[in-house]
This record gives structure tokens, sequence and C-alpha cells, in this order.
């Protein structure tokens, strides 16, 4: 296999490109509609209004737990696909104050419904400001205005580099993904870059294919002089969620499971990773979706189920 090479341009398209975190390699085995948690089911509830708290599927737990871990956070540059989602439910619950900023160049977007792409018109609507893609790359994200870059990926490995451009060697490629996007940029200089993806063990893989984007290069020592020397402004990677677990970043910058979620196992986690991954101790428990965060997934955010089923 080839030595990952290194993304270094913004193409226009969503962070990690169109559907980037809806698209992990991972087939059946990563389907979204799995149940979790006593009782979970993958059938649609029978009264939407008031769900219960166990009725969830993988996908929302994943997405609410994602939004969680938003809270405090004040500008957050968007992604397509499940970051959208997740973002959007933050704004609703835990991050009333959250700015959105999205990449065809709306800072401070207050979407009336979940953007269908970066070209919604809904983002526009209420946004503080509406600039170009140049003003808002070169004010915004590279002027330090940006506390969290919330991205997707196709794989991803234990220092958290991403790869969103090919599957394969990069000449002959089994798969040709959307691409950066402006991921690379958003992973360089965004303060903190959360990742959303479904875990399997085609996205959790030992050595990424592509680096799209750079996460803890070598180690968190190795990357923060590399990020120094490059004068970039982000600290990189400092969460990832997948329809599995949480995962946080340790001193040496490698991936931590901190939280696994209702339904899963420890067992079930290591099946999908392409490393023997680090475990917290104590190992947490994610709490299970609250009524109110389903009713706003299922009833405003996707009633149709696009991203959730």
């Amino acid at each position: 296999m080839n030595k990952p090479r290194v993304s270094s341009s913004s193409t226009p398209g969503g962070p990690g490109g169109p559907g980037a975190s809806n698209s992990a390699p991972g087939g059946p085995a990563a389907s979204s509609s799995t149940p979790s948690g006593p009782g979970a089911s993958s059938s649609t509830p029978g009264d939407p209004g008031a769900p219960e708290a166990a009725a969830f599927t993988r996908s929302e737990m994943m997405i609410v737990a994602a939004a969680r871990e938003l809270a405090g956070q004040r500008v957050c540059f968007v992604g397509v696909g499940l970051p959208n989602i997740a973002v959007n439910l933050a704004r609703l619950t835990v991050a009333p104050t959250l700015e959105l900023v999205y990449e065809s160049g709306a800072f401070g977007a207050v979407p009336a419904r979940l953007p269908l792409s970066i070209g919604d018109p809904t983002i526009v609507t209420g946004a503080t400001a509406v600039v170009s893609m140049f003003e808002l790359f070169s004010f915004y994200l590279q002027g330090g205005l940006v506390d969290v870059g919330f991205l997707g990926a196709a794989q991803i490995d234990r220092f958290g580099n991403i790869n969103s451009t090919v599957i394969g060697d990069y000449e002959h490629p089994k798969t040709r993904l959307p691409g950066s996007g402006g991921a690379c940029e958003i992973a360089i200089n965004a303060r903190q870059v959360f990742v959303i993806m479904r875990q399997s063990k085609r996205s959790f893989v030992d050595r990424i294919d592509f680096r799209t984007s750079p996460g803890n290069l070598g180690g968190a020592e190795a990357a923060a002089r590399i990020r120094r020397e490059q004068g970039w402004l982000g600290s990189g990677p400092s969460v990832v969620v997948t329809d599995l677990g949480i995962y946080h970043f340790d001193e040496s910058g490698e991936m931590r499971l901190e939280s696994i979620h209702p339904g899963a196992t420890l067992d079930q986690i290591r099946e999908t990773m392409g490393w023997e991954p680090k475990v917290a101790e104590p190992l947490e428990t994610t709490p299970a979706p609250t009524p109110e965060e389903l009713r706003l997934i299922r009833q405003q955010l996707d009633p149709d189920g696009a991203y959730t089923k």
C-alpha cells in the first residue's frame, strides 16, 4: 500500500465531501438501523410524539451523543451529512447560542429546517453574515474565529487522521470518494475537530489509504510541533462519536474509548476496529436519548429518516 498522501487544496463542496459522513465503508455490518439499548427497536415507533427513551436506533444514539458534545461551544463549522443533523440538534438542545458556519459562505446560520446541502437557501435566512467562500475561509476560519469543525469521514486511524478521498491505491483506487471539500482546511484551522461516523472494520483502520485531513500526525508531541511550525491554528481532533461509543484523545494523541452506547459491548467495539483500542477506566455508559431529543430528530430534523434509518 502506498504511503498516505496529504490533501492540500480545497475543492468547493461539503467538508469531507458531500455525504462523506454518511458513506463510510462498512456494508451491512455498519447498518444505521441496528437497534440499541434494552427494548430498542429498529421499527418505526408507535407514537412519535411520545417516544420511549429506550426505543432508538444506533444512528439516533450517535446523533444525540454527538450533539451533546457541543455543549458550551460557540462557533461550529458544519460538514454535510451526519454532522449537519448533529449540530442542528445541538442548537435546539444543549447549545442554543451555537453559531453555525457553512462552507457556502453563511456565518451564524439559524436554519428553520435541516439544510439539504451547503447550498440550501434555508442556510442564508437569518444568518449573521453571508460572504464569499474566499472570505469565509480567509477571514473567519484562518482568522481563528471557528471553535469546532464537525466532520465526517470514510476512514479514520487511531490518531484521528481522516480519509475522504480514495479507498485503495490513489492512482488505481477501489473507490473514488468526494474528496476534501473544505475538510483539510477545517482540520488545520478550527480550534478543535469533532468527527462523527459509523464504526466498522473498514472505516476504523490501522492505516488510512489517503490522508485527506490531518489529525495527530505521528502522535501528540509530533503533531503539536508540526502545527506550530506550519502556523496552523487548530489543536487537532478531540472527539470521535460513532454508533457504538464516544472516543476522546489521550496525552499521546491516540483515540481512547470514553463511553460505550447502550446495547454495545467491548467485544463489538474491538471487532469493528483495525487496532486494539485504549479504554478509559472507568468506562462510562452513554445516557440514552431523551424523549425530547428523539422527538426533535423524528419530527423536526429528519422526519423521513434520511440519516436515522
